[in-house]
C-alpha cells in the first residue's frame, strides 16, 4: 500500500503520456475474478428462488437479465477511452445530483423511503450508480491538483464534493449507502498520497459527529437497527429478528454447508432479505466455511488486481479511480460480512455481486470496465 501511495505522487509527474490502447493490455485476472463473483451471485439466486428458478420474474430469471446487461456494459466502458471521463467530470456530477434529487422527489420505496425510480417496469436505484460517478468526479478532481495532494485545502475539496450526494442519498433515507461515499473518499484520498495526518484529523472529526448525527440526523428505525447488533436477544421478534435468523442460518452450515437449495433458514423463509442484505448468511448456510472462504479469496485477489491496475496507471486519474473502487467494495465486504456475522451494525450495504440487485451489479461492471480501459491504454499486460 506504501508503494502506491509513493506511486501517486511519481505518476503525477508523468501525466499525460499514454500508451497505444489495445485489447492485448487487457487485464484477464481482474475480468475473471469479477466474473467468478458474478457467477457466484447468480448461483446465489438460483437457490433464492425457491424452486422455481426459471419462472418468469423470478430471483435467477433477472439476476441472469442483470447479469447479462452487466456485461455488456462493462465491454463498453473497456472499449471506450477513459480520459474523455475528466472532460466530462463536472457535466457528470451535475447528472449525478439531478439523478438522486428525482428519486427523492418521484421516488418509491418502503414506507416514507424513496430509493427506486420505475422506467419500464423496471426499477433504477440511482444511488447505486452515484457511488461510480463520485468516484469519477474525485478521480478528475485529484488528478487535477498534482503537487498540492499534501495540502489541507485538497481534503476539503474533496470533502465538499462529496458532501452533496452524501446528503441527498442519506435524505432518502439510505444510511449505508451514505457511508459508502465517505469511505470512497477517504480511500481515494489515502491511496491518491493525501497526507495521512490531515485525513487523521478529518477522520477523528468525522468520530466527534457521530453523537449529533445520532441524535439530529438517525431515525429511530435506524438507531434500533444500529444497536440490535449488541444484543439481539433483546427483542428477538422485532429487531433483533434479522440477526438472530442470520447467525441461525451462518452457524447451521458447518464447514462445507448443507448444499445448495438445501438451506432451511433460506427455503423455509425464516430470514429476512435473503436475496439482499443478507444474502451472506444464505452462503454461509448452503455452501458453509469453505464457500465462504473461497469467495473471499476471490475478493481479494480482485482489490489486488484494482489496485494493481492504479499502481501501473500512469497519470494520477488511474490511482485515485482504482483507489475508489477498492475502497468502495472492500467497504461493502466487511459491512456486510460484519453484519451477517452479527459483529458490525446493520446498516444494509449490500455484498458486491453477490446480492441480487441491478443497480449494484451495474455500477460495479461500469467502475470495473473504467478500470480495464485504464490499463488498455496505460498499464502494462502483466500477470
Amino acid at each position: 500500500m506504501g508503494t502506491l501511495r509513493g506511486g501517486a505522487a511519481r505518476l503525477e509527474q508523468v501525466g499525460g503520456r499514454s500508451t497505444s490502447g489495445t485489447w492485448a493490455h487487457f487485464d484477464l485476472q481482474l475480468a475473471f475474478y469479477a466474473l467468478a463473483l458474478g457467477v457466484v451471485g447468480l448461483l446465489m439466486a438460483y437457490t433464492n428462488s425457491q424452486g422455481t428458478p426459471l419462472a418468469p420474474g423470478s430471483v435467477f430469471t433477472r439476476g441472469l437479465m442483470w447479469f447479462a446487461i452487466a456485461m455488456v456494459l462493462f465491454t463498453l466502458a473497456a472499449a471506450a477511452d477513459f480520459r474523455w471521463l475528466r472532460t466530462f467530470a463536472w457535466p457528470l456530477y451535475g447528472l449525478n445530483l439531478a439523478l438522486l434529487i428525482l428519486t427523492i422527489a418521484i421516488g418509491s420505496g418502503v414506507g416514507e423511503v424513496s430509493r427506486w425510480i420505475s422506467i419500464g417496469g423496471l426499477q433504477f436505484q440511482f444511488s447505486e450508480l452515484a457511488k461510480i460517478l463520485m468516484a469519477i468526479v474525485l478521480a478528475a478532481y485529484l488528478s487535477g491538483r498534482a503537487g498540492r495532494l499534501g495540502s489541507l485545502t485538497t481534503i476539503i475539496g474533496a470533502a465538499v464534493l462529496a458532501l452533496p450526494p452524501f446528503a441527498l442519498v442519506l435524505i432518502q433515507p439510505d444510511l449505508g449507502t451514505s457511508l459508502v461515499f465517505g469511505a470512497i473518499v477517504m480511500g481515494t484520498l489515502f491511496l491518491s498520497g493525501a497526507s495521512l495526518r490531515w485525513l487523521l484529523v478529518a477522520g477523528a472529526g468525522i468520530v466527534a459527529m457521530v453523537p449529533m448525527a445520532w441524535t439530529f440526523v438517525l431515525e429511530d428505525y435506524q438507531k434500533r437497527r444500529l444497536i440490535s447488533f449488541m444484543d439481539p436477544a433483546a427483542d428477538p421478534l422485532d429487531s433483533g429478528y434479522q440477526l438472530t435468523q442470520s447467525q441461525i442460518a451462518v452457524g447451521s452450515g458447518g464447514i462445507f454447508g448443507k448444499g445448495l437449495t438445501n438451506g432451511s433458514q433460506t427455503q423455509l423463509d425464516y430470514l429476512p432479505v435473503q436475496a439482499t442484505d443478507f444474502v451472506g448468511a444464505t452462503l454461509a448456510e448452503e455452501l458453509g466455511f469453505v464457500g465462504c472462504v473461497v469467495v473471499l479469496i476471490l475478493f481479494v485477489a480482485l482489490l489486488w488486481r484494482v489496485l494493481l491496475v492504479g499502481w501501473r496507471s500512469r497519470d494520477g486519474f488511474g490511482v485515485s479511480f482504482a483507489g475508489a473502487i477498492a475502497s468502495m467494495i472492500a467497504f461493502q465486504l466487511l459491512v456486510n460480512f460484519g453484519m451477517v456475522l452479527g459483529i458490525m451494525p446493520i446498516t444494509g450495504i449490500p455484498l458486491p455481486f453477490i446480492t441480487h440487485g441491478g443497480a449494484s451489479l451495474i455500477s460495479l461492471a461500469i467502475g470495473l470496465g473504467i478500470l480495464q480501459s485504464i490499463a488498455m491504454r496505460q498499464g502494462r499486460a502483466e500477470w
